[in-house]
């Protein structure tokens, strides 16, 4: 079931726990060691986990850098008022959509899936 990012959405240390090591022996931009996540780049029907992500630390808040094989990158800033994470750079808006653990953000053709925590309003 999906659920709406009415729901408040806990995006922290927990957000990239789902990433292993990318097992593919092709060249890229991303490091073979590091951590990746699943995405699905320009338009691609299925995910892999070929984009690598970098964390960086800035005046309090948290910034998501997701490589892509090609060299590109997108940069998100992890937002704690129901969203998720938003672009940190550029024009391009993040639509983002929550199924179950699995926060879903799609940047124009891009797709990415970060694991998330996914607080009810209830009581609130």
């Amino acid at each position: 079931m999906v659920r709406s990012l009415s729901a408040s959405l806990l995006v922290a240390g927990a957000l990239l726990a789902s990433c292993g090591a990318d097992s593919g022996a092709q060249a890229s931009a991303v490091d073979p060691d590091g951590e990746t996540i699943a995405c699905a780049l320009n338009g691609a029907e299925g995910f892999d986990t070929r984009c690598g992500v970098e964390r960086d630390e800035q005046g309090g808040s948290l910034f998501l850098v997701i490589r892509h094989p090609d060299g590109g990158f997108r940069r998100f800033e992890v937002v704690k008022d129901g969203r998720g994470v938003i672009t940190a750079d550029g024009f391009d808006e993040a639509k983002a959509r929550v199924d179950g653990e699995i926060l879903e953000v799609a940047v124009n053709r891009d797709r990415y899936r970060f694991l998330a925590t996914v607080k009810s309003n209830a009581g609130q």
